[in-house]
């Protein structure tokens, strides 16, 4: 059943849905291997999935759970390129389609577009 409104749950299922999709896609699953492994059940991973749930909810809630800088990670990322950029956000949309129903999932459509485009700025890639 997809959720009609944002909760810590949903947001939570929404990385865990997305985040399997982005290490078996050949875009993108290079840039994550590379810095946090394949496996993702290992340690890692899951703090950077709990990571990722925080700043969602951060984004969606206002919850405060999150702490770091979400532009930092992706300096010095090899080879990182609008391509890369534009499957993730296509592959996120899928994911988000998933968990919510329409009205709900747009929120993250659209911070997703915006959040994408900054970095995309000021990482210097167009």
């Amino acid at each position: 059943m997809k959720a009609n409104t944002i909760t810590k749950e949903s947001i939570d299922k929404l990385v865990r849905t997305f985040y399997p999709t982005i290490l078996a896609d050949e875009i993108t699953a290079p840039f994550f291997v590379a810095k946090i492994g394949a496996d993702i059940n290992s340690p890692e991973w899951k703090a950077h999935l709990e990571l990722l749930s925080n700043f969602w909810a951060m984004q969606a809630l206002g919850d405060l759970s999150y702490s770091g800088s979400p532009l930092a990670p992706h300096f010095g990322l090899e080879g990182l390129d609008k391509k890369a950029f534009d499957r993730w956000l296509e592959l996120f949309e899928i994911a988000i389609d998933k968990v919510y129903e329409p009205n709900a999932g747009a929120f993250f459509k659209e911070r997703s577009q915006m959040i994408g485009r900054n970095f995309m700025i000021n990482l210097g890639i167009s």
